[in-house]
């Protein structure tokens, strides 16, 4: 190399954001100071790629700023004079591109580019040789990002009132630009020698272990951190702060500590003890240990997301991390459980394996999503974890049945669109298909596939091809199951299959055609699946299987049979019509015998029947009728589905100033469950899927205003108040009871200085959401904009929020309102394409079906640039959710009108119905 000793100093201003030229086409854009910049794609050339970080850190908690240094060593792999890598507002003071670790350096320019958040270092004088090994080294100030992102600043109060303020990291998908230049793509894996100066009333903590402390003047320390496994940027980490934590080691000796706050270390045991039993699983489950000494679970007070798996130092938001035994419930319970399985999964899926680019994010996402419910399973069965994975495939299915769906794996570029990426679909249909796929295969042959992926493509990266090549065994070629080819037409494409099933005696005929809602049958052509059909029949609870490759077949049934149910228990990511006298069949079963199919059959008709009626393949009346036989049901899925089926249509309804019939409708549900309602004890008894269902319905009694409910709340809410809030409520209740008593001025003042005052993270959510459930609008108002003002609420749950305002009759207009006057500073706190931004957009809009709402939606949609998310999917979503909402009210409103006036009968007559036991 050059033995020049020559160090450049470089002062650049980041003011003024020149405009891209054509992303490929041959010009190259301007950099912040008029010259060219050499490099014109949004994706980093692969000319050279890092070895080690040594990353130096100093953030200042008074100040709100931090500075830093990185050291990075790269390897040259095409012979160049220029290297480029990501930063995004650092102001960088000083660049030295050096032939070796100890100084001799190049004369370097720093060009910068901020619409690709690149900079450039460009040796005028000499060319780096290929296979050559060289470091940049780079000094830079920043401030401590307002945002989620990045490196940002954090704050809590502590129970005297005090503020204090901490930073932390959060750097999924595209923000560790934010914290330090890198090379800021998946691809580019490396080790970090991690540093962190601090203040001595501070602790810092990163991926790995402290290795050691040294003093510095000023009363500064610097802890030094051991180098860390070879991994992508996003997955970095780094926190100062002044939280306790408590620890415990595996039984394969990994040490696992919990860190929170210092007042809400006691809420720290129950995520301790479901670590330490969960990455254990892992452990034994993929046959591939643990690669890091240590693994910290942090409770950080402002966090936009759930939780990030970084790795060795997981990040959560305290409300999915923290356990107050006292007054969490039992679906907090659940909830932490499987964020923490969610997690620690990832650090095998995702951290050691990790998908090439982020069109294969749902390699991670789903992946993680799906091992929440194997692990738990097995970890947890009292949790009951397997009564909810249906809704997470409901929940995907809602958003692929729609023009604007996109397949699981889809091309990407700029940070939005990645961020876009995070959505239901990378997470529930990912991992919805990964459970089909497993069920297909059989639980053992998935999971030596999995074992031989991870012991494969150990610190490697990976596109969806290499697992299905993973999951595919010298067995399965024997059979002719191409797992890869069957896959393909569940990650390649987007949408999902509806099978329709005609049984002619003993054959069953086949056809399969695309799901989608909408007015563009064009849009369902062309497309086919590899279907993995199971089914069970009236005279054999055995499952049988079929693949259904072709748009049509024939499958021959042993013997004739009085019913067929394909899909069974819902393992399947498509939805069954059945023609002929198939779905008469069904409803009579379900009417005198619902118990011969499983709980999940019987959710998996509910959806699917209404879902039919959608797509206008079944008259609504037939929907309705199916759901007659919901007064004899007991288990939570069935009973939730009927209510996420028959709740949106008052909820249509409620919006459109129809009160006569959105109260017939309202009375046709309360009816159907009154007796299972009425049956509920208010206690925290039973197992957690009771107790669960238990909170479930004694809140949409209350809401409804059914007498029993409302007055046993209002005497546990008035009880609670006397005793100034120190009486203890069965948890479980105790939202239904707070709903009650935020109806007064008087009660939901009480609640929010109670809200104030608590340190337990679930309690604050049930009083949060009992607030906005209010009648009182100008109390919905003011918690919107306090929310957005963040000191009483914490601007992370703004979303929630606004999103639960708009689910109040009393509210959805101000929701609207507010998201319109807001969303400015919205997009700039939650940033474009995040999921905050699309759960409000969604979620404000979802249950509007007039087409005056439409075109006010799609104005003001319209009038923003791109810069402010005129083109984010989740605007056509809401789109397209309006429109099929005004479609299905123009053909359904007065089906639902005769059918409740035929069918709805009164209350004694209904209870009659109900009492008839089961032949």
């Amino acid at each position: 190399m050059c033995p020049l000793a020559l160090l450049v100093w470089v002062t650049t201003a980041l003011a003024g954001v020149p405009h891209a030229s054509i992303e490929d086409g041959p010009l190259f854009p301007e950099a912040t100071n008029g010259q060219p910049f050499p490099w014109n794609k949004m994706r980093l050339p692969q000319a050279a790629s890092p070895l080690h970080y040594d990353l130096l850190i100093h953030p200042n908690l008074t100040s709100l700023d931090f500075s830093g240094s990185v050291k990075i060593q790269v390897e040259v792999h095409e012979e160049t004079n220029t290297i480029v890598l990501h930063s995004k507002d650092l102001n960088i003071t000083k660049a030295a591109l050096l032939a070796s670790a100890e100084g001799e350096g190049q004369i370097v320019k720093l060009l910068e580019y901020p619409a690709y958040q690149q900079i450039a270092l460009v040796s005028d004088s000499t060319v780096l040789k290929k296979g050559g090994v060289y470091f940049i080294e780079l000094e830079f100030v920043a401030k401590l990002s307002e945002s989620f992102n990045g490196f940002y600043k954090s704050t809590y109060r502590t129970r005297e009132g005090e503020e204090r303020v901490l930073a932390t990291t959060q750097f999924e998908p595209t923000s560790a630009r934010a914290a330090f230049p890198c090379f800021d793509e998946p691809t580019f894996k490396a080790n970090f020698s991690i540093r962190i100066r601090r203040e001595s009333r501070h602790i810092s903590i990163s991926n790995m272990p402290k290795l050691r402390t040294l003093a510095l003047p000023d009363s500064l320390v610097e802890d030094q951190f051991d180098i860390t496994v070879k991994m992508s940027t996003y997955l970095v980490a780094f926190i100062v702060c002044d939280f306790l934590f408590i620890s415990n080691n595996t039984e394969h000796g990994v040490k696992i500590s919990v860190y929170t706050v210092p007042e809400m270390i006691d809420q720290a045991e129950l995520a301790l003890d479901a670590a330490v039993r969960l990455l254990d699983f892992y452990d034994d489950y993929f046959d591939v240990p643990y690669p890091l000494p240590k693994l910290d679970l942090v409770a950080i007070p402002d966090f936009q997301s759930g939780a990030m798996e970084n790795w060795g130092l997981t990040t959560y938001r305290e409300s999915a991390l923290l356990f107050d035994p006292h007054k969490s419930s039992a679906s907090d319970k659940l909830d932490i459980t499987t964020v923490i399985a969610h997690e620690l999964a990832h650090q095998w899926f995702g951290n050691l394996v990790t998908m090439q680019w982020w069109n294969d994010l749902w390699l991670n996402e789903g992946f993680a999503n799906f091992m929440e419910f194997v692990s738990v399973n097995i970890t947890n069965p009292e949790l009951q974890v397997e009564d909810y994975f249906l809704g997470t495939c409901f929940e995907a299915m809602e958003v692929d049945s729609l023009s604007s769906s996109h397949p699981v794996s889809t091309p990407v570029e700029n940070p939005s669109q990645i961020q876009e990426m995070f959505d239901d679909l990378s997470y529930e249909k990912g991992a919805c298909i990964l459970h089909m796929l497993r069920e297909f295969l059989t639980p053992d042959h998935f999971k030596s596939g999995i074992i031989r992926y991870l012991k494969q493509y150990s610190y490697q990266n990976t596109v969806n091809t290499h697992l299905w090549e993973s999951l595919t065994t010298k067995q399965h070629s024997e059979d002719e199951l191409d797992v890869k080819a069957m896959m393909k037409t569940w990650t390649l494409q987007e949408g999902f299959p509806l099978v329709t099933v005609e049984v002619k005696g003993h054959q069953v005929h086949l056809c399969q055609e695309r799901y989608l809602k909408g007015k563009e049958p064009s849009r369902t052509s062309g497309f086919l699946w590899h279907v993995p059909l199971t089914y069970v029949t009236s005279n054999s609870a055995a499952i049988h299987r079929f693949l259904l490759k072709t748009k049509t077949d024939v499958l021959y049934l042993p013997e004739e049979a009085d019913w067929v149910k394909f899909n069974v228990d819902m393992s399947g990511y498509y939805i069954v019509h059945y023609e002929g006298s198939g779905w008469d069949d069904l409803i009579t079963l379900l009417k005198h015998n619902h118990t011969a199919l499983s709980s999940n059959d019987r959710a998996s008709l509910i959806n699917n029947v209404f879902q039919l009626v959608s797509v206008g393949k079944l008259p609504l009346d037939k929907a309705l009728d199916l759901s007659l036989y919901l007064c004899h049901e007991t288990e939570i899925m069935p009973v939730t589905q009927g209510f996420s089926e028959l709740v949106p249509l008052y909820k249509l309804i409620e919006k459109r100033d129809m009160e006569v019939l959105e109260n017939q409708m309202k009375g046709y549900i309360m009816h159907l469950f009154h007796e299972l309602i009425d049956g509920q004890s208010w206690t925290d008894d039973g197992s957690v899927s009771e107790r669960m269902l238990r909170s479930y319905l004694l809140l949409f009694a209350c809401l409804r205003g059914h007498p029993p409910c409302v007055s046993t709340a209002t005497q546990l809410f008035n009880k609670w108040k006397e005793s100034n809030g120190n009486m203890s409520l069965p948890s479980d209740v105790s939202r239904a009871v707070f709903t009650v008593g935020a109806r007064t001025e008087e009660g939901w003042d009480f609640l929010l200085k109670k809200y104030r005052e608590s340190l337990s993270t679930s309690l604050k959510s049930r009083i949060k959401s009992a607030l906005s459930s209010s009648p009182l609008t100008h109390k919905l108002i003011w918690m919107m904009e306090q929310s957005l003002e963040g000191s009483v609420m914490k601007m992370q749950d703004l979303p929630y929020v606004v999103t639960s305002v708009s689910n109040n009759p009393k509210g959805y207009k101000h929701a609207w309102d507010f998201l319109r006057a807001n969303w400015c500073l919205l997009v700039k706190k939650f940033d474009l394409g995040s999921h905050s931004i699309a759960h409000m957009v969604t979620g404000v809009t979802s249950q509007y079906s007039t087409r005056e709402m439409l075109e006010e939606i799609r104005g003001f949609f319209g009038s923003l640039t791109t810069e402010t998310g005129t083109k984010l999917r989740c605007i056509q979503q809401a789109l397209e959710n309006v429109e099929e909402n005004i479609r299905w009210m123009d053909k359904n409103l007065p089906l639902l009108q005769a059918w409740l006036d035929k069918n709805h009968p009164e209350p004694a007559q209904l209870d009659d119905q109900c009492q008839h036991s089961n032949p």
